[in-house]
Order: structure tokens, then sequence, then C-alpha cells
């Protein structure tokens, strides 16, 4: 009886080459970013023909769409699991900046500069609502820090962008200071902007993030 599914040696073998087509790809965007990427090179690079590489993505949107899933999925699995060991969000931000600095292009892929003439599908934005629940949870079980603010209360009519999530106003506010001060800290690290400047950004990274956390009067 013939083998079904993705346990047939096809199917097999398929998930193999695509697995080395995304390798190969991780690596030419190191080398020289996502916009380079190309098809054909890979093809080169596996000793293959361009119309045999096609048969696995057929355009080169379609191979930064895997490459997209890959990282979101990534991150949203080592939220997940941190938050699972207790982490609160302090702890969450350390397991951000750790995926970041272990793999630059990942996080640059998902938080840097868009793709040139990329559009993610919708279902790319699945994952990624993962990574956002799992920190708004982690905002929305802090204790209240302080008086309402006006852009909080700005936040109780405009907080589409949460979907369904039941933070109160505070705790959407706490989430986006969060989000882009972590995120302005890191890009400025992975892009080499403190290189030279004779201070540790593991160092400014917690600073901004105790900042981020104290107490307001």
């Amino acid at each position: 009886m013939a083998e079904t599914g993705a346990h047939t040696p096809r199917e097999r073998y398929r998930a193999q080459v695509r697995a080395e087509i995304t390798k190969r790809a991780w690596e030419q965007i190191a080398t020289a970013g996502a916009s380079a990427l190309s098809l054909n090179a890979i093809a080169k690079q596996m000793g293959m023909s361009g119309p045999a590489l096609y048969r696995y993505f057929a355009r080169r949107d379609d191979l930064i769409t895997e490459l997209v899933r890959e990282a979101y999925r990534s991150l949203a699995d080592t939220l997940r699991r941190a938050s699972a060991g207790g982490a609160d969000l302090s702890g969450l931000a350390h397991a951000l900046r750790e995926w970041a600095l272990t793999d630059p292009q990942r996080y640059f892929l998902v938080y840097g500069t868009p793709v040139p003439g990329y559009h993610a599908p919708p279902d790319t934005t699945a994952v990624s609502s993962e990574i956002m629940t799992t920190l708004l949870d982690a905002c929305a079980a802090l204790p209240r820090t302080g008086p309402a603010t006006s852009f909080g209360e700005h936040l109780a009519d405009h907080r589409g962008w949460a979907a369904d999530h039941p933070a109160p106003p505070e705790a959407l506010h706490r989430f986006l200071s969060f989000w882009t001060r972590m995120h302005g800290v890191l890009s400025l690290e992975l892009a080499g902007h403190f290189t030279g400047m004779d201070l540790d950004p593991a160092l400014l990274f917690a600073a901004e993030l105790d900042e981020l956390l104290a107490p307001r009067p």
C-alpha cells in the first residue's frame, strides 16, 4: 500500500528541500539583506535549475513569507515558553533581546525596514498576534502605577489593534511604551549604532526597562 500525506518519501524529500532552501535564504539575507534575496542564486548554490526550485517556491515573495512565518513562530514560541516558566514583563523583555541577538536577521526581517515591493499575506498576522497577546497578558497582570493619562483615555476608544484582548487602557499604554522602547534599543544595538560609544547595550536595555516599569507618581 502506498504511503500517504507527509509520511511518503516524496513528501519527506519535498520538506527536506524546502528546509535547505530556507536555510540558504537566511544565509543570503545575512550577507546581502532581504531585498537582495534571489531564487536563482539559491538554485545555483543547490545545483538546481531555476524552474526546478520554483516547484518549491513559485515566487521570491512566497519564500519571504515562509521566512517571516518562521521568524514570528520562533519568537512566539520563545515568549510562550518564557511565560509558561513564570516570566513577567521584564523576563519577557530579556527573552526578546536574547532571541534577537541569537539571530539578528530574523529580527530585522520582521521588525526592520520593510522589503521593497513585498506585502505579507494576512495569515502571517495570526502568529504575530500570539506575540502581542503574550505581552499584553503580562502588561495587564501588572498593578496600576499611576493616574489615568490622556493617551490612556485615547486608547479606550482606539484599541482595535489589540483585537479583543480585555486589557484596560493603562495596560495597552504600557504595552505600546514597552514595544516602542525595547525595539528602539534593540534596533540600534543590532544595527551597530552603539559601537564606539563605550557603553554596555545590555545595561542600557535593562535601564530602559527599569524606568518603564517604575511606578509613576
